[in-house]
């Protein structure tokens, strides 16, 4: 069977979550490269990694990478790939792709360039002058970094973190990529409590509670290489079907919360874990976050709270840092991971964390707070 050379795109800081994925879907031989995870795999591969990454942001075919200095070597280099293996005489190839550090760093004039060479290569192959592109898409994506030209199919269509589940807007929602990578940071493990008392649109505990029942967080989506002809039908269906017999049923009791002050946030929030299908799963009720609590012992905080920089007043928001130390301090057996934009959260909060790390979120330069608790005892929960 074929072995393509794959990779997945990650945000910065999340690469480590992304290898741990694919590490637990058996694809041990990676590499990490600017925001990328290669691996290898069959078409199998390409079906399971984009319905199984929880935290990645595509999923790509490395076509091929070469020198270039010049519009010609990257035309020449482009032109001698072999496109007519994966694109048929209809595909649909838009190009789009990004230059850094490199001699050639108009991209809209690369983009041209690519596109020309890939159509002069298929009508040696196809005898067609004109394209109609009327069929499946195939983005080509190219990278030229320090003059070296990195050129892929886009396998995903739309971003991983368009799950299908969050259809209803709401102010300042954290990605479900990155709600995703937080809960794989922390220590949080399905089964033991969990709660987020800003849960907003509920990104965070719906992802917790998939992860909890294992449902793939692609099966409710489509992808672009679905309708891909070079892709057998049978490698999709292997992997849907295979997906779907992985599910869990809920568990016994619920241990995933999700509380919010705002009345409309918590509605907005069920209708969500409803289209997700783990509103069994998942306890949500209106509260403010003065009002935690919790007779659960060895529990995680996992939370977005508001940020000054997108809403809310920033001196509202130290206010609500300083409320979160007071209340948090009660519980003294939980471990708490806070993303926050604000450099200085720990001075409000009260109290250093024990390990940072930097993330982005929708572009904002955020810090992922992380709180550890005590082990847990053996004899409780």
């Amino acid at each position: 069977m074929k072995q393509l050379e794959l990779f997945a795109t990650a945000a910065f800081g999340v690469e480590s979550a992304v290898v741990r994925e694919l590490k637990h879907l058996g694809y041990n031989d990676t590499r990490t490269d600017n925001g990328r995870i290669y691996f290898t795999g069959d078409w199998g591969a390409v079906c399971r990694a984009n319905l199984w990454l929880r935290c990645a942001g595509r999923v790509y075919i490395l076509i091929g990478r070469f020198k270039t200095r010049t519009f010609d070597e990257l035309f020449e280099g482009t032109k001698a790939l072999p496109w007519e293996e994966w694109l048929p005489k209809d595909a649909e190839f838009p190009v789009i792709g990004n230059c850094v550090k490199s001699t050639l760093m108009s991209i809209s004039d690369c983009q041209s360039i690519i596109k020309k060479a890939v159509v002069e290569r298929l009508k040696r192959v196809y005898g067609l002058e004109v394209f109609p592109e009327t069929g499946p898409r195939f983005r080509i994506e190219f990278s030229i970094l320090n003059d070296v030209a990195t050129l892929s199919i886009d396998t995903s269509g739309d971003s991983l973190h368009k799950r299908g589940y969050r259809t209803l807007a709401y102010s300042a929602p954290v990605k479900e990529t990155l709600a995703a990578a937080m809960l794989m940071v922390s220590r949080w493990s399905p089964g033991r409590p969990l709660i987020d008392p800003f849960c907003g649109s509920g990104t965070i505990h719906i992802e917790a509670a998939m992860m909890e029942r294992n449902i793939a967080p692609g099966l409710r989506r489509s992808f672009d290489s679905q309708a891909w002809p070079v892709i057998p039908k049978s490698a999709w269906d292997r992997a849907i079907e295979e997906a779907k017999s992985l599910i869990r049923p809920p568990a016994g009791g619920i241990t995933i919360q999700g509380y919010d002050i705002s009345e409309e946030a918590i509605s907005i929030a069920q209708y969500h874990a409803r289209q997700a299908g783990v509103q069994d799963s998942i306890h949500l009720q209106v509260r403010d976050v003065a009002d935690l609590s919790s007779k659960a012992k060895y529990g995680f905080i996992v939370t977005n709270p508001p940020y000054g920089e997108r809403i809310g007043d920033k001196s509202e928001n130290i206010r609500l840092y300083r409320t979160m130390g007071e209340v948090f301090k009660k519980l003294d057996t939980w471990s708490f991971y806070i993303l926050s934009a604000d450099s200085h959260f720990e001075r409000y909060f009260g109290r250093k964390a024990d390990k940072n790390r930097k993330l982005f979120n929708g572009g904002l330069l955020c810090y992922y707070y992380q709180f550890f608790g005590p082990k847990p005892n053996r004899s409780q929960n």
